[in-house]
């Protein structure tokens, strides 16, 4: 059985999370020639690098956003830039599936239905390209079943749209409800809505340790350089 094991030490966000796909051996051309399916793919385009933290060496994905207008999408809007894209049904299925988890949340916070929640920062073009990359990924990799660790959320405060928020953000928290976290690893957002959606989502188990022998190891590098070092760790593994 083919599987992924999410160690989550310093967390997930949308990016790293594509980063880490790459490390493992998902071809980039690949890739952006799915995600330029999609009806924006004039608005975007990915820049794809390796870099270091701590001396590790891993792949960086980043969105470069052509239009920069804060546009506030509502869950129909997402679903129809995915239903009126090329891509596969498996694909459109599972983005689908992520940005109902996080409209649902988003909306138990806001007291609102999920439908009528507006995708603030989550909405933007280069979250979209991650969710919906991360469904690209996992199809190109031909995954059975995917595991994790323990998800470490950080913590302190931040600002977004709605003023200062304590971290872990409230959306981020409410999609990991009876799902294994941490918390207080730095004063920092560890886990983003995007990446805690990803794995809530796609995650079979989660668990501390599984017996398995690994094939692959890919490294997603994130945006800080904090006292651990900020990368999501994935391995492509078989199950014994």
């Amino acid at each position: 059985m083919k599987v992924i094991y999410y160690d989550c030490f310093c967390g997930i966000s949308g990016d790293m999370n594509l980063g880490a796909m790459v490390d493992l051996g998902v071809d980039p051309s690949i890739l952006s020639s799915e995600l330029y399916k999609l009806s924006m793919k004039n608005e975007f385009e990915l820049s794809i690098n390796k870099e270091q933290k701590n001396g590790i060496t891993g792949s960086r994905v980043h969105v470069i956003v052509k239009k920069h207008d804060h546009v506030h999408r509502h869950l129909k809007d997402v679903n129809e830039i995915i239903e009126n894209s090329h891509l596969t049904e498996s694909v459109k299925s599972l983005s689908k599936e992520i940005f109902l988890k996080i409209a649902t949340a988003e909306g138990l916070v806001h007291g609102k239905a999920p439908d009528k929640v507006h995708f603030h920062e989550v909405g933007a073009i280069d979250s979209i390209v991650d969710i919906i990359g991360a469904a690209i990924c996992f199809e190109i990799l031909g995954i059975d079943k995917v595991y994790s660790s323990p998800i470490q959320l950080g913590g302190g405060f931040a600002n977004c749209a709605h003023g200062t928020i304590p971290i872990p953000a409230p959306a981020t928290i409410e999609i990991l409800k009876d799902i294994p976290i941490k918390t207080g690893l730095v004063d920092f957002e560890t886990t983003t809505p995007t990446g805690a959606a990803i794995l809530a989502t796609t995650v079979k188990e989660f668990k501390s340790s599984i017996n398995m022998k690994i094939d692959k190891i890919g490294y997603g590098v994130g945006n800080r350089d904090l006292s651990v070092p900020n990368l999501l760790r994935v391995y492509l593994a078989e199950i014994y």
